[in-house]
C-alpha cells in the first residue's frame, strides 16, 4: 500500500520553496509537487520571485536564479553552460527543475510514497528509470525546446506540460480571480495527479509482476532443458522490460535467452509469444515457423502436426493450442528450425 493517504497527517513543514514569479510550466510546478512529498518540505509555502533579494533567504530555490548547486540547494537549469542530464542512467536529455529534483530526490520521492521499496535497490533502480523514462523525460525535453522527432506529423495539446500551460491566465482575462499564486498551486496539484498515476501504475502493476517474471527465468530448465522457452502461470502480465533487465541480472548467456514464453489468455488457451529482439519492437529473436504462419485451426494442425493448433499470426511473433504441450511444441520447433 502506498503512502499517499497518510502523509496529509504529517507537520506542515516551516521551510520555503522558491520558484520564478510570472507564467508557469510544467517543470517548476512538478518540481513543486516532489519537493512537497519529503517530509522536510511537506506542505511548505512556495515564494513565486524573481527578485535575487526575496530568492536569496529562501531554504530551497528550482527554476531561477542562474545557479545549480545541489549543496545550497540551488536548481536552475537556465543560465549559459548548464549541460546536465541523468546520464548515469543512460538518458541525454538535459534536466530542466523536476529533472534535477528528480536527480537528486527522485529515490527519496519514491520510497516515501512506496516505503516497501525501501531496501530493494533492483527494484527502487528498476522504478527509478521506468519512471524517468516512461513520464519526467518528456518534461525536461518540452521545457528545453527538445522536439520529439525532426519532423512530427502532428501536434498534440493533450500532455501536461499542454494542460498546464492553459492553467495560466489568459491575455485577455481582466477577472483579478484566481490569483496567478493560485493558479499554480493549481498545477502543481495537477502534475501530482499524473506524477502519482504513472507511479503508481509502475509500481502497482508493471513491479507486480517482476518477481513472476523472475521466478520463471530462473524455473525455465523445468520447461525447456535449453532453457529458451518460459512458462507463465498466469497471462495478462507486462514482462518484456523485466526479463531483459533480469537477464543481465543473472548474466544469461545468449544462446539460453529466452525465444519465446507461453502463457494463457482469458479464454484459456495457451499463446506462444515470440520475444523480441532488446530494443526492437518487431524483430523477434526466432519467430513461429514460416510455414504456419497465417494458418488456422484444422489446416495448421494438418501442416504442423500438433493436435490443439489453432492459429500463427502472419507476422510470426504470436500462436495459440489448446494445450500447454501443443504450444511448447511450436515453440521447440521454430527454435529448431532456426538453426
Amino acid at each position: 500500500m502506498s503512502e499517499f493517504e497518510s502523509q496529509s497527517k504529517r507537520a506542515r513543514s516551516s521551510l520555503v520553496i522558491g520558484t520564478h514569479s510570472g507564467t508557469f510550466q510544467a517543470d517548476e510546478a512538478m518540481g513543486v509537487w516532489m519537493l512537497r512529498q519529503l517530509p522536510k518540505y511537506h506542505e511548505s509555502k512556495v515564494v513565486r520571485s524573481r527578485d535575487p533579494a526575496v530568492l536569496a533567504p529562501l531554504d530551497i530555490v528550482i527554476d531561477v536564479g542562474g545557479t545549480y548547486d545541489h549543496s545550497a540547494l540551488r536548481y536552475d537549469h537556465h543560465q549559459r553552460g548548464f549541460t546536465e542530464t541523468l546520464d548515469s542512467h543512460g538518458f541525454n536529455i538535459k534536466l530542466s527543475a523536476c529533472g534535477l529534483v528528480y536527480r537528486h530526490y527522485g529515490k527519496e520521492i519514491i520510497t516515501e510514497l512506496y516505503p516497501q521499496l525501501r531496501g530493494q535497490e533492483d527494484k527502487l533502480d528498476t522504478v527509478y528509470t521506468k519512471f524517468y523514462k516512461t513520464f519526467l523525460q518528456a518534461l525536461d525535453a518540452i521545457d528545453n525546446g527538445v522536439e520529439i522527432a525532426s519532423d512530427p506529423l502532428y501536434s498534440d495539446s493533450t500532455g501536461l506540460s499542454a494542460r498546464v500551460a492553459r492553467l495560466n491566465k489568459r491575455w485577455n482575462d481582466p477577472s483579478p480571480t484566481p490569483t496567478d499564486d493560485e493558479r499554480f498551486e493549481k498545477a502543481s496539484a495537477l502534475c501530482g495527479e499524473d506524477f502519482s498515476a504513472v507511479l503508481s501504475h509502475i509500481v502497482e502493476s508493471e513491479m507486480a509482476a517482476y518477481d513472476l517474471v523472475e521466478a520463471a527465468l530462473l524455473k525455465r530448465h523445468e520447461v525447456d532443458a535449453g532453457g529458451q522457452v518460459i512458462k507463465f502461470e498466469s497471462g495478462g502480465m507486462p514482462w518484456k522490460q523485466h526479463l531483459y533487465a533480469l537477464e543481465d541480472k543473472h548474466s544469461i548467456p545468449e544462446h539460453e535467452q529466452a525465444k519465446f514464453v507461453l502463457y494463457t489468455d482469458t479464454a484459456g488457451m495457451w499463446r506462444v509469444q515470440a520475444v523480441t529482439v532488446r530494443g526492437t519492437a518487431f524483430t523477434n529473436r526466432v519467430s513461429l515457423l514460416e510455414e504456419w504462419r497465417g494458418v488456422r485451426d484444422e489446416e495448421l494442425e494438418g501442416k504442423s502436426g500438433i493436435a490443439g493448433a489453432k492459429f500463427v499470426h502472419n507476422a510470426g511473433f504470436i500462436g495459440g493450442c489448446k494445450t500447454f504441450e501443443g504450444a511448447l511444441e511450436m515453440a521447440l520447433r521454430s527454435i529448431k528450425g532456426a538453426k
